[in-house]
């Protein structure tokens, strides 16, 4: 069996959870032999996350999608399901085990007197009869999705030891009319299913290279606003932009820090493209690379902050390097292929994934550093620009279906690919945001109550 799910749209059954958007799933393989796991629909009033009259909000069909795009879990839909028990006691594991289930997630929300809403669930495994845990989340009825987007990290987490990844968010660069005179360019953040997509920064001349900093409220870009390349700085909680970087040529490709005081970029403002380091708070510009007939450019951090990758041609063709910043000693990372470029390490600093050509055709390739073994992840073409998950299991890049750019997802296994069609334009330069902090207004409170 190839996939789990084969050219479904997701989107379309569970459309009581999911809204009408840009971003479409379409989960195209799977694990062979994923979990089974029942999200049984949550008990409680009718619940929204917005006003107006939009569909009420499913909170189990998010849990059920969220996991089921991991591409580790086969969900049972409700209308197979036996019985809809909403507290433990009604919880009868004879039934699931007919059904074949390994974990059944029940839940509940309730309307508190502030109109905040409570949401409690709770975890069981099938063969051993064990309530695994049971957690209650406080909030506002505007963070719905995210309540149901942190139940499922927690249930992710919990079953396979992995932190979980969907409530984090995704960057791109939507263009509108590609091709035409009167195009126009879109720097959009959402939810990392697709939804909640909103514009922060909108523009006629072409944005190029976004970048999340490390705590998620900053993105950096560049914009060609001014008609030239600049690289941008935009707070997104306030839309507060400032430039840091518009000298002379080329500036691009810009990457935070890991602890988000320094930006590495790429600049020919020497006239030739090396890489440089760039304090936010002093503007101290440094200079990492120093090889006049070669062209350095798409820096990446390593995960510590100590050292940096890079795409350069100074061995003939774009090759993969790696520079200690201590003392500025580069090492050559990639020897497979003519053609490696656009490189990001995992958070294990072990693995890498990059953009690689391979009979004349440009895929995703994963290689182990120390083991020196390049795996292929990809089978579109036209593919380019990987941005890997904060937790290292899942990538998206951008890629060409039907003519038209898309954004696409594969696990670091390449057992797990779906696509992100979009109906309104061409969708590139994607970006996956690092893991998000719960905010303790907004969600004002968790409470674990069993393990």
């Amino acid at each position: 069996m190839k996939g789990l799910i084969n050219a479904i749209a997701i989107g379309l059954t569970l459309a009581a959870g999911l809204s009408a958007r840009a971003i479409e799933i379409v989960i195209t393989e799977g694990w062979d032999s994923p979990t089974r796991i029942a999200v049984v629909p949550f008990g409680g009033p009718p619940l929204r996350d917005q006003p107006g009259p939009v569909a009420p909000l499913d909170l189990a069909g998010i849990v059920s999608f969220d996991l089921v795009r991991s591409g580790q879990f086969d969900a049972l839909p409700s209308d197979n399901m036996l019985s809809l028990p909403t507290v433990a006691e009604d919880v009868y594991f004879r039934d699931w085990r007919i059904l074949g289930m390994d974990y059944v997630v029940i839940g509940g929300a309730e309307i508190l007197p502030d109109a905040r809403i409570a949401v409690t669930y709770r975890l069981f495994e099938v063969a051993s009869e064990r309530e695994v845990i049971s957690t209650t989340w406080t909030a506002p009825g505007a963070q719905l999705r995210d309540v149901a987007h942190w139940i499922a990290d927690e249930i992710y987490e919990e079953i396979t030891g992995v932190r979980g990844a969907f409530a984090t968010k995704i960057a791109y660069v939507l263009v509108r009319n590609p091709n035409a005179s009167d195009s126009s360019y879109e720097l959009t953040v959402a939810d990392a299913d697709g939804e909640r997509e909103r514009v922060v920064y909108r523009s006629g001349e072409p944005i190029l290279s976004p970048s999340w900093s490390p705590d998620g409220r900053r993105l950096a870009y560049v914009s060609f606003e001014t008609g030239r390349s600049t690289i941008v700085v935009q707070e997104l909680a306030t839309g507060a932009r400032r430039r840091v970087a518009e000298y002379p040529g080329i500036n691009g490709a810009p990457v935070f820090s890991p602890d988000g005081t320094q930006l590495a970029m790429a600049l020919s403002r020497d006239g030739n493209s090396e890489i440089y380091v760039k304090d936010l708070e002093t503007d101290v510009l440094r200079r990492i690379t120093r090889r006049p007939s070669a062209i350095d450019t798409e820096p990446g951090w390593g995960p510590e902050g100590k050292s940096l990758i890079f795409t350069s041609d100074r061995a003939g063709q774009p090759q993969i390097y790696r520079i200690d910043l201590a003392t500025s000693l580069p090492d050559r990372l990639t020897f497979q292929g003519d053609y490696n470029a656009r490189a990001r390490l995992l958070p294990d600093g072990r693995h890498l994934v990059y953009v690689h050509r391979s009979n004349g055709v440009y895929h995703i390739a994963w290689q182990d550093l120390e083991r020196d073994v390049v795996r292929v992840l990809t089978e579109t073409s036209l593919d380019e620009s990987p941005s890997l998950a904060p937790n290292g299991m899942m990538m998206i890049y951008a890629t060409q279906l039907q003519g038209r750019g898309i954004l696409a997802v594969v696990s670091v296994d390449s057992r797990v690919k779906y696509n992100l069609p979009s109906g309104l334009g061409d969708v590139r330069e994607p970006a996956w945001s690092p893991f998000m902090t719960v905010d303790a207004q907004t969600l004002a409170s968790r409470a674990v109550t069993a393990r």
